[in-house]
């Protein structure tokens, strides 16, 4: 079987959140072990990208990963350091983002699964249920067809050199489809989960521990 590794990115400073949201802690655990213990049910091996100076600590808390690495001022950029501990001869890697720790075990499964049969990439996302307009300052310059649109979550799998190829130039983007689709990769959708929450502020931390219990 291939081999699979995931970079989980938990490198963030949490300006919104008010501090570290990836040490929170949810259920019993932090936020970035949930993450790390998710990825690994479908992954050989897990690095944690943290932020700067973070290693040493993460080491204690994070008994999971397989390797700690600091993390970039942006996303993308923690990402490529995270892929600089992966091993040139590993064929898939998941991308997730510590802040989704109700991330389920299937997820990952499904999203490796998508790239073994022959994508470039895969991604989890829900249908946008809400009508979405296009503004400009606060005048409502139309509304947005919603049919072909879906809200985007992680883990996100990719074949590991299309991947590296993707992050070779050093651009930014939000997520690591958006830079393999820039590149010519071909990238498939697999069905998320609404429960599968991002925790941008600390009332999501409430939110995800109703969703826990």
């Amino acid at each position: 079987m291939e081999p699979v590794w995931a970079v989980v990115v938990a490198a963030g400073s949490g300006s919104r959140f008010g501090g570290s949201k990836q040490y929170a802690v949810l259920g019993g655990q932090t936020v970035l072990a949930r993450s790390v213990v998710a990825a690994r049910t479908a992954c050989d091996a897990v690095v944690a990208v943290v932020p700067p100076g973070d290693e040493r600590l993460a080491v204690v808390l994070e008994a999971g990963a397989d390797a700690v690495v600091a993390g970039a001022p942006t996303r993308a950029g923690s990402v490529r350091a995270g892929l600089h501990a992966v091993p040139a001869d590993v064929a898939i890697v998941v991308v997730h983002d510590a802040a989704r720790p109700l991330a389920r075990p299937m997820l990952f499964a499904e999203v490796v699964a998508a790239v073994r049969d022959g994508a470039d990439g895969a991604i989890t996302a829900v249908a946008v249920t809400d009508t979405v307009k296009r503004v400009e300052g606060n005048l409502v310059l139309g509304t947005v067809d919603r049919a072909d649109l879906v809200a985007v979550q992680t883990p996100q799998a990719f074949r590991a050199s299309v991947l590296r190829r993707a992050h070779a130039g050093g651009e930014e983007a939000t997520d690591d489809a958006a830079l393999v689709e820039a590149a010519g990769g071909k990238v498939v959708v697999v069905a998320g989960d609404p429960g599968n929450l991002k925790l941008t502020t600390p009332d999501d931390v409430a939110v995800a521990e109703a969703l826990l219990r």
